[in-house]
C-alpha cells in the first residue's frame, strides 16, 4: 500500500501543478481566486518531504497511514483558505483508517475505507453535505461508487476507476447548483453556472489515485 500512496502523492502533485491555472480560474469565478495556487504549494511541500525521506514505521499499513497523516498536516500548514484544513483533515482521517485496517484487506477495500473516513472528517469540519456545491459533491458519489464496485467483487483498478469517474461526474454536476457553503455561498444565485473548484480538485486527486493503482496492478 505504501508504494501506491507514495506514487499517488507524487502524481497528484504533478496533476495539481499542471491544472493549477484551471483550478484558480474556477475559483476566481466563485471563490477567493487562489485554489490552484494554494493546492500547488501544498502538494509541492508534500513532494519535498517525500524527497527528504519521510519517517517509516512498522508494517505496510502503518507506514501508509503515517504517510497520509503527514501529508495532511503538511496541507494544513501550507494551503491557505478552507482547502488546507479540509483536505488536510481528509488525508489524516484516511491515514488513520488505513493504519487501523485489517492487514488482510486488499487495496480496493482500503481505499474505500480511506475515502469514507476522509468524508467523515470533511463533514465534521465543514458542516456540509451533498448538494451544497462543495468537494463533497465529488467525494460522496465517489465513495458510493467505490462501495458498489467493491460489493460486486471488482478489481482494485476497477474500484478506483469507478470512484474517479463518479467524482468527475459529481464535479460537473455542481455547475447548476446554488452554493450554500463556503465563500461561493456569498454570491447567492450568481454561484449558479460555475463548477466548484473544490469538487474539481477532488476529482483530479481521485483520478490520480486510480491511475496510480492501475499502474501498480
Amino acid at each position: 500500500m505504501i508504494e501506491v500512496i507514495d506514487s499517488w502523492l507524487r502524481l497528484a502533485a504533478a496533476r495539481i501543478h499542471e491544472q493549477g491555472p484551471a483550478l484558480t480560474a474556477l475559483d476566481q469565478a466563485i471563490g477567493d481566486g487562489d485554489h490552484g495556487t494554494n493546492m500547488d504549494r501544498g502538494f509541492a511541500a508534500i513532494v519535498a518531504l517525500l524527497d527528504a525521506g519521510a519517517p517509516e514505521g512498522d508494517g505496510d499499513l502503518a507506514v501508509a497511514g503515517t504517510r497520509l497523516r503527514t501529508a495532511g498536516r503538511t496541507l494544513i500548514s501550507t494551503v491557505g483558505g478552507a482547502a488546507g484544513p479540509l483536505y488536510g483533515t481528509a488525508l489524516m482521517r484516511a491515514g488513520g483508517a488505513i493504519a487501523g485496517a485489517d492487514v488482510g484487506l486488499d487495496t480496493s477495500a482500503l481505499i474505500v475505507a480511506g475515502i469514507d473516513a476522509a468524508i467523515g472528517g470533511i463533514q465534521q469540519l465543514g458542516k456540509a453535505s451533498a448538494g451544497e456545491k462543495t468537494m463533497l459533491d465529488a467525494l460522496m458519489p465517489a465513495a458510493a461508487a467505490g462501495r458498489a464496485a467493491l460489493a460486486d467483487g471488482a478489481t482494485s483498478p476497477a474500484v478506483a476507476g469507478a470512484m474517479a469517474s463518479a467524482a468527475e461526474d459529481g464535479a460537473a454536476a455542481t455547475i447548476p447548483l446554488l452554493a450554500t457553503k463556503g465563500r461561493a455561498s456569498y454570491l447567492g444565485e450568481r454561484s449558479i453556472g460555475h463548477q466548484d473548484p473544490g469538487a474539481t480538485s477532488s476529482a483530479l486527486l481521485l483520478r490520480a489515485l486510480a491511475d496510480s493503482i492501475a499502474a501498480a496492478d
